[in-house]
């Protein structure tokens, strides 16, 4: 008999279900179990968090056939919702167990079944999944001897994902070198475009890096920046339409993250105020400003309409130059050139034309996104099985179809995911209500929600939606809970934004009622379990079998539709151009499975002479700083790594600061160049 532990990460939200043998045990430090399993082989998991204790728990077949879970914790486990009273509790399979900060399905699976994936490796004569001391950094080519994906505590490398480079033979054979000569680039024919600066995504966290830099004194001859968009925002534009938030509606941020505008003064609640003042809204107005002041307490925290965001980032693209510094390309691969510098190959193709490029710089910065969307493997398999693109979608993808269809023939709709997209699709179904009110929900969750913890802090749950006003609290974002995550190994940082993280949304009270009306009237009610299966019924919908939380019961929803809620994929080795820079050069990644940085978000490794690369957002995940994906955290991200090029005396780059730094807000208000 094996077990099948399945959780979703606390952090990166996305699943994990591997495999063991048993015996199986867990906890915070598994150095030495007790006696009676000391010299036999055990297999363990390691888990980071201080609310886990040193030896958690034990999941064992007993010598009549029964699974048992076997608590020897000081912190305590609950089962199926129920606190553990004895120390011993025989498991049927399909019971959620928590502890600490995780919700764990355990699975019972044959030892026979075919379609088992095992945890193979042997560490000291166990299965074991833990990092091994001293480095707490995993490097791609350091052989493991796991084949299973990455687990929520250690994160091993992912397999190479399939080079998607198209047979043009671009980037050229020259580029399976780590260094490369520039004459060996012009021996090429290829067009050479040489800059002190550049930037590579094209998206939010290349624009405040850009504008960061230019009002540190870069001039904009300087500075390229490589983006398949001709807005920054693109893409965020895009996604935030899919999910339901047009450019009238307002997006989960705070008055003062603006990336317009690096000193968060006038923020967009005071903007948003003078606007409704000038027009003779003054109650509006004055509402805003409420909002700011009392939040989250006394009103709902104050955030910024998207178009509002996006005009803004228009009028500081327009003066710091943006269009001029812009090259049309897909970025292909990045190497280091012999004289200290960088070279990206780049292909500016468009129909009916090839055009590949090079782009040679001395300062890199990194800001690709999110890599992709991704359904849950079920979803995806149920897709891949019966071809319907329609009856199941994720909440990222354009689904205004499901909206239309039940406008008109009312039905219902199955939403998996407790997030921000989740609260949204809420919200949208609720205005189809009015139109059609034969329209039902249900929603899915692997366990009931109970809420964060750090310290004394608990974050409020309301019908198991967890709120919190941005990803992270806000304490995280400057103060001693900063300096304590800077100060921290990678593995305590993992703790650490464990506690912090998690899946959350902002507390709205127009939806929050929207769910109290829906589960008082019966339109809208929760599940708890493990989804087994999703089929296509003989109707043509698709059908969830469940194994239910509470008395290993199952469950059956026939839905007109599924909604994926559950996020993006942000693991770096889903993206062709860092799976090839961190598989050439053999970059470190974190505990997270993400690009190990510096405090000042350099990639150290690749430093090549007075050369510097540095990079940010959700790529960095698991580094200096928590938040990495807001607004605010891709601007303090940007704000250190100029700190970093003042001090390396990169050219053009000057200190901003004192008189320097209010004649430059000065420039940014009156909309002068910088």
């Amino acid at each position: 008999m094996q077990i099948q532990l399945s959780w979703e990460d606390p952090i990166t939200e996305e699943q994990q279900e591997p495999i063991f043998p048993l015996p199986f045990a867990f906890g915070r430090d598994l150095t030495q179990l007790p006696n009676e399993w000391q010299g036999k082989e055990v297999s363990r998991a390691v888990f980071t968090s201080q609310e886990i204790s040193r030896y958690h728990a034990l999941i064992y077949r007993s010598e009549d056939g029964q699974v048992i879970y076997e608590d020897r914790s000081a912190n305590g486990s609950r089962i199926n919702g129920e606190k553990i009273r004895q120390a011993r509790r025989v498991l049927q399979g399909g019971e959620v167990v928590q502890f600490g900060p995780y919700s764990v399905t355990v699975s019972l699976v044959p030892s026979g079944d075919p379609s088992a994936t095992l945890l193979t490796s042997a560490h000291r004569g166990t299965r074991t999944l833990l990092l091994e001391p001293p480095t707490d950094l995993i490097r791609p080519n350091t052989r493991t001897d796991v084949d299973i994906p990455p687990s929520s505590t250690i994160v091993f490398a992912p397999e190479q994902s399939p080079d998607s480079r198209s047979a043009s033979e671009f980037p050229p054979p020259l580029f399976q070198a780590e260094q490369i000569s520039l004459s060996a680039l012009q021996a090429t024919g290829l067009p050479v475009e040489e800059a002190e600066y550049l930037a590579l995504g094209g998206g939010m966290g290349s624009f405040v890096w850009v504008d960061t830099i230019r009002i540190h004194g870069v001039k904009p001859e300087q500075i390229r920046v490589i983006s398949i968009a001709k807005k920054p925002y693109e893409r965020y534009d895009r996604l935030l339409n899919n999910c339901q938030i047009p450019r009238w509606k307002r997006i989960r941020s705070g008055s003062d993250s603006c990336p317009d505008n690096i000193w968060g003064w006038p923020g967009y609640a005071l903007r948003d105020a003078r606007r409704s003042f000038f027009s003779g809204r003054v109650l509006e107005a004055l509402g805003f400003l409420w909002q700011v002041f009392s939040e989250p307490l006394l009103a709902d925290t104050y955030t910024p309409r998207a178009g509002d965001v996006f005009a803004s980032m228009d009028r500081e693209a327009a003066r710091i130059g943006w269009d001029q510094m812009l090259r049309y390309g897909h970025i292909r691969a990045i190497r280091k050139t012999e004289d200290g510098r960088y070279v990206v190959a780049y292909s500016a193709t468009r129909p009916g034309y090839t055009d590949h490029r090079f782009m040679v710089a001395k300062y890199l910065h990194l800001a690709t996104g999110y890599p992709a969307i991704k359904l849950l493997n079920d979803l995806q398999e149920f897709r891949e099985r019966t071809g319907d693109l329609k009856s199941v979608v994720h909440g990222y993808e354009p689904h205004p179809h499901v909206y239309e269809y039940l406008e008109k023939q009312g039905g219902t709709i199955l939403i998996r995911g407790f997030g921000i997209v989740a609260s949204q699709v809420m919200d949208r179904v609720y205005e189809a209500r009015k139109i059609n009110p034969r329209i039902s929900v249900v929603h899915l969750s692997r366990s009931p929600k109970s809420g964060n913890r750090f310290g004394r802090a608990k974050r409020e749950v309301d019908n198991h939606w967890e709120f919190q006003p941005y990803n992270w609290p806000k304490g995280t974002w400057g103060g001693d809970l900063r300096a304590k995550l800077e100060a921290a190994t990678p593995l305590e940082r993992r703790e650490l934004l464990e506690v912090w993280g998690g899946t959350t949304t902002a507390s709205r009270r127009k939806w929050r009622r929207a769910v109290r009306q829906g589960l008082r009237e019966g339109w809208y009610s929760i599940v708890f379990g493990k989804v087994e299966s999703v089929v296509l019924s003989d109707k043509g919908k698709p059908v969830t079998y469940i194994q239910g939380t509470h008395n290993n019961t199952q469950m059956k929803v026939e839905a007109d539709f599924v909604i994926d809620c559950t996020g993006l994929v942000s693991d770096p080795m889903t993206n062709p151009l860092l799976n090839d820079l961190i598989t050439r050069y053999n970059l470190p990644l974190n505990p997270h499975g993400r690009l190990h940085v510096s405090n000042d978000f350099e990639l150290v490794e690749m430093r090549n002479r007075d050369g510097r690369m540095y990079a940010a957002g959700i790529i960095t995940l698991g580094g200096p700083y928590a938040p990495v994906d807001t607004f605010l955290g891709l601007q303090y991200c940007a704000h250190r790594s100029a700190e970093h090029l003042v001090r390396v005396r990169a050219p053009g780059m000057k200190t901003l600061e004192g008189i320097g730094s209010l004649w430059q807000w000065c420039k940014w208000a009156l909309n002068l160049r910088p």
